[in-house]
């Protein structure tokens, strides 16, 4: 399925979560040009505030929702909007935070807080707004997963296994989903520009152990997770990078050797 949009130039309407900074924030400037309205969600209201500023001169209406989507009344406030301001036809699953503990000594609440967040608010949101998409007859979803979902790494076993299950989860919707003209893309970034690496519960990770190489910014992720939809058979699983679809090949290389020597 193509990233065309129906109709006139300012017809869709988006909701992008974590769209304070980094990935979200890219996704808001990409978008509001084609969008009449965007409903943007964090937990940062004076940083949503900024963002809906950046876009003022757009021509695309902003509704910033501050809120936390580990908490239950969070979800149920965004659901709401969904209903009360859409129909949402863009829907983007952004919002996340890692942690950089092995199981054993991490914090068990807020592991779990995590799996709420990538998880149950992902299904949440996905559920709130495919009727209105299946509706109209159109709709695209995508889900901001990881690297750490198709590639084991040390000290993000729960990271990693939320953002797994995004993988799966994106799959099984694209086949569920695609008859009703809604198109389902699973982005698996890997290391990329922005706060998301100097958050508390990464631990003080340093930037600078990663090579320069490995790293891309927020606007060329976000470019080729919208140019991957204009492919011909647009593919769910977007890996963007080139350095990154070249570590994804090693592992699964990797993965099946393991498998032989069984």
């Amino acid at each position: 399925m193509r990233w065309t949009m129906a109709g006139d130039n300012n017809s869709e309407i988006a909701l992008i979560t974590g769209a304070s900074s980094g990935i979200g924030r890219a996704y808001a400037e990409a978008l509001a040009p084609q969008c009449k309205a965007m409903l943007l969600v964090a937990r940062d209201a004076a940083k949503l505030a900024a963002v809906a500023q950046a876009l003022a001169g757009s021509g695309c209406e902003v509704h910033c929702i501050a809120v936390d989507l580990c908490e239950p009344l969070g979800v149920a406030e965004v659901m709401e909007a969904i209903r009360q301001k859409g129909p949402v036809t863009i829907l983007i699953n952004n919002a996340g935070f890692a942690t950089n503990t092995a199981l054993i000594d991490s914090d068990l609440d807020g592991e779990l807080a995590m799996l709420s967040l990538h998880c149950e608010a992902a299904v949440s949101l996905c559920r709130g707004a495919l009727p209105y998409m299946a509706e109209h007859g159109r709709g695209k979803i995508i889900n901001v997963a990881s690297l750490a979902g198709l590639i084991p790494m040390k000290g993000a076993a729960v990271y990693g296994a939320s953002k797994a299950f995004l993988v799966a989860f994106s799959q099984s919707l694209a086949k569920e989903s695609y008859k009703q003209g809604i198109a389902v893309q699973c982005l698996c970034p890997g290391y990329t520009h922005s706060d998301f690496h100097g958050r508390e519960t990464l631990g003080g990770f340093d930037k600078n152990s990663v090579p320069a190489e490995f790293w891309s910014t927020a606007e060329e992720v976000v470019a080729e997770s919208l140019a991957a939809f204009t492919a011909d058979a647009a593919p769910v699983v977007v890996v963007p990078g080139e350095h990154n679809r070249q570590w994804v090949r090693a592992e699964q290389e990797r993965q099946r050797a393991a498998l032989d020597a069984q």
